[in-house]
């Protein structure tokens, strides 16, 4: 059985709900952000904003933006790997089916899906397998390619560190690497609050998703078939997914636009929500 963290809101929600369990056949588990509409389900015509995070974070990186946009049916996943997320092969195509499968399970039909990083490998996953179910698609600071042999190889070494350790240490150093040197210089608080998220992780879920981001496909093809309404994001001072990756991700999908988040790095929904929450909301009125 698959278990997922999943935090939901709807318009006029509290934002401080009770968790609950709602019973469905793959047993997921909901912790909701306030009040689900209609016992838990959705509008059929109406699209779920779906946010995945980066590694090695969880949901929580994404709760400043939710919060800009409680007016729309928002839903945080914890990945595999992270959370409360468990039982899956390390894998993100899987990772991808399972969240659909979650989504169709709480009654969505359609969903616009927005991915930071690995999350946004996994928005990809979600397209290429569900293209009916797609309403429309963000890619923030990410990147459609698959790892080179290096990338790999450093992957499996991050993995068998933390294992060794038994906990978060050896990617703890990643806090400064995915936020943007304005961020670094300005905003400590900042710097320490991902790192705070970072040693939260577990480190057979930092393990898991390693291994899946090392053993996932070339996602090019994907975007160029895209049909539905796109927007690709990135931080001017991403150092992993930098802008021109970011320029080239836009030219392949057909019709997308690009923003370019002033003063962020890797991490441009925790560095700049506002900017985040505006280009998704206008992505959500294209859907």
């Amino acid at each position: 059985m698959t278990t997922f963290a999943w935090w939901a809101r709807v318009a006029g929600g509290d934002q401080r709900g009770d968790s609950r369990k709602v019973g469905v056949d793959m047993g997921l588990k909901v912790l909701p952000r306030g009040s689900l509409a209609g016992g838990g389900t959705v509008a059929p015509d109406q699209p779920v904003l779906v946010l995945l995070h980066a590694f090695p974070l969880d949901h929580r990186m994404w709760c400043p933006v939710a919060d800009l946009l409680s007016d729309l049916p928002v839903c945080l996943f914890d990945l595999p790997g992270e959370g409360l997320a468990q039982g899956l092969e390390p894998s993100l195509d899987a990772a991808a089916q399972a969240i659909t499968d979650a989504l169709t399970a709480w009654g969505a039909a359609r969903w616009v899906v927005g991915g930071v990083s690995m999350g946004g490998y996994v928005a990809m996953a979600m397209a290429r397998q569900n293209p009916a179910g797609l309403a429309g698609l963000a890619l923030i600071d990410t990147k459609p390619d698959p790892d080179d042999a290096a990338t790999k190889q450093a992957r499996n070494l991050t993995a068998r560190e933390v294992l060794a350790a038994g906990s978060p240490g050896p990617v703890l150093g990643m806090a400064e690497k995915v936020l943007g040197s304005t961020t670094r210089a300005s905003r400590r608080d900042l710097v320490d609050q991902v790192r705070s998220w970072i040693a939260d992780g577990d480190p057979e879920a930092i393990a898991w998703a390693q291994a899946a981001m090392a053993s996932r496909g070339d996602s090019t093809q994907t975007l160029r078939q895209l049909r539905v309404p796109a927007s690709v994001i990135v931080g001017e001072q991403d150092r992993l997914s930098p802008p021109e990756v970011a320029e080239r991700m836009a030219q392949l999908i057909p019709g997308a636009d690009l923003t370019v988040v002033p003063n962020a790095g890797h991490l441009s929904p925790v560095e700049n929500p506002q900017a985040i929450a505006q280009a998704l909301r206008d992505l959500y009125s294209r859907c």
